[in-house]
């Protein structure tokens, strides 16, 4: 069965004409009918369902729940629509499904059910936020547990060293050789388990306590809204990989939104890359579709002219509208969500050794990330069987460049488009990994989708990786706040902190001075505020300390007066440093380097601040 779900201010229907003898439905339905913000369930059953028609109906009712509760609607219209497939279940069955899944949901939802067999006119006014438009895909089996991969076979986990020893994961993770965070994350891939499992980690309370990010109850749970303190954040992230992919070679691009496809062709891009957001249109009977940044770059390599010297050739996108399936239950926080932000850039390479060189140097560069954002990465390497087995030295050669153990999944037969993978991973305080920057070497895409170069005498398909420089932007939020959770003075790098520098006046007449100095530092790329609020010292040092300023100073009249010295603390240290205007400056700016430095997103008094959260 094909579900495309659409949440909508209204849905009207009327019957026009049959669309076969026979077939019409006349009696237990209504001929015209209209619901207001509803849930409206396009549907069309397909033969397979014919296998089992109460599983289907059953795994239906399921799936329009879950939605429903998503989009906190209890208003539901079924609508048969036959143009999402073209294997149809014969009429008789369609009807019985249709007949069979309103029964189900009627003693939870107010259904209105459109009659199966004739052409109807219909007006649906789409809501139109980012989770307004859904699609699924039903079948009838059991959940058994019998599915595809239950059924495969189980990888081999190793623990490779940079000294070239590779072991058994699970013997080795104890060693006085694997860090806390790496014996946590084999602890969670190869034993499915952490020693926290269930809590909710602390970033997500973090993000709404620090005014970075929050829900909206007026969207899906799992869609956040940032605030000016996290946009400075994220803004920051998104120029400093834009940057970074640029330097190593990438060159941007920009790709649609959505893709106007007919329903065989979304089907078979989305069971390849995962399934993404659906947009309907009823005027031609197509769908849209939004992939990840995967799709659109390979829409652009497969029209390019490229020749062997172009290679390796490098697209770039900072993929801000990306969407994921994500279950009711998977969204956490700023970890898991199904509305996202992803870098990616795909390498276009000569043949398989190629590849391999291209993927030891942006893996590198990936480590390079976690050294700028302040975060710490367990590499995961993950190859197929057969890939290793043909290039077992090259693996070690890997993970002696990376310098740290990794750990090794050989995959018993290739399940994906790629053929060897690096994963690396943040550990949250609780000893989960948040997996953020990777690598891929694809093996198959060039040739699905007709990607190919010239090299003079013949057209060859080539190699192409994938690679996200950082991860997902969220997670990389995610991360950072997890890292600081963990700290025994929670702080974030230098160049990320909304604020970096606040000066707190002693009394209303140091004000102005304090403004000058915040002036003058905001002409060097340094976020410098002034908490001018009427509230003694003491609690306005306990509000930078609580906002996680790096640096911050009282400044009275010896401050005024001197013209020069000033008692700075600095974040994490356990005594003040006596610094003059032009040291604390340099020290700053030594932290920031040639990062990003954004603007103050915030008004320089903190006493013209709005509060966010409502705390």
């Amino acid at each position: 069965m094909r579900l495309l779900f659409v949440h909508s201010d209204h849905l009207e229907f009327e019957t026009t004409t049959e669309a076969g003898e026979g077939l019409a439905e006349t009696e237990g339905v209504p001929m015209a009918g209209r619901m207001e913000d509803c849930v409206t369930a396009f549907i069309s059953v397909e033969r397979e369902d014919e296998a089992d028609v109460d599983a289907v109906v059953e795994n239906a009712a399921d799936e329009l729940r879950d939605v429903a509760d998503q989009l906190n609607t209890r208003n539901v219209v079924l609508y048969p629509y036959a143009h999402l497939s073209e294997d149809l279940a014969n009429p008789d069955s369609a009807k019985t499904v249709l007949q069979d899944l309103e029964t189900a949901l009627a003693d939870d939802f107010e259904v209105l059910r459109a009659p199966f067999g004739w052409y109807k006119s219909f007006e649906v006014a789409c809501k139109g936020h980012p989770l307004s438009e859904l699609s699924r895909h039903v079948t009838p089996e059991r959940g058994d547990g019998d599915d595809e991969a239950a059924e495969r076979a189980p990888s081999d986990w190793k623990l490779a060293f940079p000294e070239g020893e590779t072991v058994d994961a699970l013997q080795a993770k104890d060693s006085d050789r694997v860090s806390d965070d790496m014996r946590a994350f084999v602890t969670g891939e190869v034993e499915g388990e952490t020693a926290s499992a269930g809590e909710r980690p602390p970033h997500v309370e973090l993000m709404q306590e620090k005014e970075i990010a929050g829900y909206d109850e007026l969207s899906d749970v799992s869609n956040l809204r940032w605030y000016p303190r996290g946009k400075v954040i994220r803004d920051s992230l998104m120029e400093y990989v834009d940057d970074l992919a640029v330097e190593y070679g990438g060159m941007p691009v920009e790709t649609p939104v959505m893709y106007d496809l007919g329903v065989r062709a979304v089907r078979e891009h989305a069971e390849k890359f995962g399934e993404r957001q659906y947009r309907f249109d009823s005027g031609d009977r197509r769908m849209m579709l939004r992939f990840a940044a995967c799709f659109g770059q390979f829409s652009i390599m497969r029209d390019m002219h490229v020749s062997e010297n172009d290679l390796p050739l490098r697209i770039y996108e900072m993929a801000t509208y990306s969407f994921r399936r994500e279950q009711r239950g998977e969204v956490v926080g700023l970890k898991r969500q199904r509305a996202f932000t992803m870098p990616d850039m795909h390498t276009a390479t000569r043949d398989l050794g190629r590849a391999k060189e291209e993927l030891r140097a942006q893996a590198k560069l990936a480590l390079r990330t976690g050294d700028d954002l302040g975060l710490n990465y367990e590499p995961a390497i993950r190859v197929t069987s057969e890939f290793y087995d043909d290039n077992e030295a090259w693996v070690e050669s890997l993970v002696e460049d990376l310098g740290k153990p990794a750990l090794l999944e050989v995959l018993p037969e290739r399940h994906h488009y790629w053929s060897a993978k690096i994963d690396f991973a943040a550990i949250d305080s609780l000893g989960r990994s948040i997996e953020n920057p990777t690598v891929q070497i694809d093996v198959e895409s060039a040739e699905r989708f007709d990607i190919t170069y010239d090299t003079g005498d013949e057209t060859r398909h080539p190699p192409i990786l994938h690679y996200s420089p950082s991860g997902g932007i969220e997670r990389v939020v995610a991360a950072l706040l997890e890292t600081a959770a963990k700290q025994e003075t929670p702080r974030l790098p230098t160049w990320l902190s909304p604020t970096q520098v606040r000066f707190v006046p002693v009394g209303e007449e140091h004000v102005e001075y304090c403004d000058a100095l915040a002036d003058d530092f905001e002409s060097d790329g340094i976020r410098a505020d002034v908490d001018d609020r009427d509230e003694s010292v003491g609690k306005r040092i306990a509000r930078a300390e609580t906002d996680w300023v790096p640096y911050y100073a009282v400044v009275g009249d010896r401050e005024v007066a001197d013209d020069e010295a000033f008692k700075v603390t600095v974040r994490g240290e356990q005594t003040e440093r006596e610094l003059t205007f032009e040291e604390l400056r340099e020290a700053v700016l030594a932290d920031i380097g040639d990062l990003p430095k954004k603007r103050r997103y915030l008004p320089k008094h903190v006493s013209r601040r709005p509060n966010f959260t409502g705390r």
